[in-house]
């Protein structure tokens, strides 16, 4: 042997199949300093470097494929959530017969008069009005916005929770978006329309995800990338000039908060009865609130 092979003296890493993952595993090594060869044999492709650097080489691939296991994982283990449209378009129908009983806003009739979310009545007492107002919508055009995204949005919530269980807690937390709404302004202004619980089924998407994730084992940023989407889908969808912007961004927040300590309390969406349950409580809060409304 003579002093050039004994400078470089080869250690074999690995034997892969394809000439594609040898390149990707040399890049891999030469980012980090290291010198690695590449020999084609008959059906296969053997990775070496010299033994000086086989130690460091061994540490910085093992750390490489493990991340790149990791990434795959958190890809096959969290799927897009599961679409239950069912409830969704319930709701759409619900929401359509009011409009067809209120008018629009612009025609004056008493459900704007006695359900609308106006912030310094809700804050005299008047409560109910953050959920009556989620029923309203100011015209046709309004209607169908918010129809086509709750129904996208709800029908994940509940495809992940249930079909009564997700129904109510975007119900709720589009009532304390709205509450909240009232508390920000605390004089005259006056909203309508289910955005606001659309974007607290945004949240809650973006909070049961996260748990989701860190219940797999995700760790770091990636752990936290449904609520990055959730909030790219507020700022593009949210955000425009013509909608109640804080609204939007206050069930928002309300269904953040309320997504993650649905994902830790139920891995699993609860059995029948309780969606029944949960449902039937929803309904008779919508009910009721406009009871209240009218009878008041």
């Amino acid at each position: 042997m003579d002093s050039d092979d004994q400078a470089r003296a080869e250690v074999r890493l690995c034997t892969v199949p394809r000439r594609q993952r040898a390149d990707e595993y040399a890049m891999v090594l030469l980012a980090e300093g290291l010198t690695p060869r590449i020999a084609a044999l008959q059906r296969s492709f053997v990775l070496t470097v010299p033994e000086a650097e086989a130690e460091r080489a061994r540490s910085v691939l093992g750390e490489w494929t493990a991340e790149r296991r990791s990434e795959r994982l958190a890809r096959d283990e969290d799927p897009p959530p599961p679409l239950d449209l069912q409830p969704g378009i319930i709701v759409s129908i619900a929401l359509l017969a009011v409009f067809l009983v209120s008018g629009s806003r612009q025609a004056g009739g008493p459900w704007f008069e006695y359900g609308s979310a106006d912030a310094a009545r809700i804050l005299a007492g008047e409560g109910f009005r953050t959920v009556t107002a989620l029923t309203l919508h100011a015209d046709l055009l309004h209607l169908l916005s918010n129809v086509v995204a709750g129904t996208l949005f709800l029908g994940a919530v509940c495809g992940i929770l249930g079909a009564g269980v997700g129904s109510l807690l975007v119900l709720l937390a589009g009532a304390a978006g709205n509450l909240a709404n009232a508390m920000l302004y605390g004089s005259s202004h006056v909203s309508v329309g289910a955005s606001t619980a659309v974007f607290a089924a945004v949240g809650i998407l973006g909070g049961v995800g996260v748990v989701r994730r860190r219940r797999q084992g995700v760790a770091g940023r990636r752990a936290w990338l449904p609520f990055a989407a959730a909030f790219g889908l507020l700022a593009m969808m949210g955000m425009s000039e013509r909608t109640d912007v804080s609204a939007h961004f206050f069930g928002f927040v309300a269904g953040c908060l309320a997504g993650p300590v649905a994902g830790w309390a139920l891995p699993e969406p609860p059995p029948r009865g309780i969606q029944w349950l949960a449902g039937t409580a929803g309904a008779g809060l919508v009910v009721s609130c406009w009871g209240v409304a009218f009878g008041g």
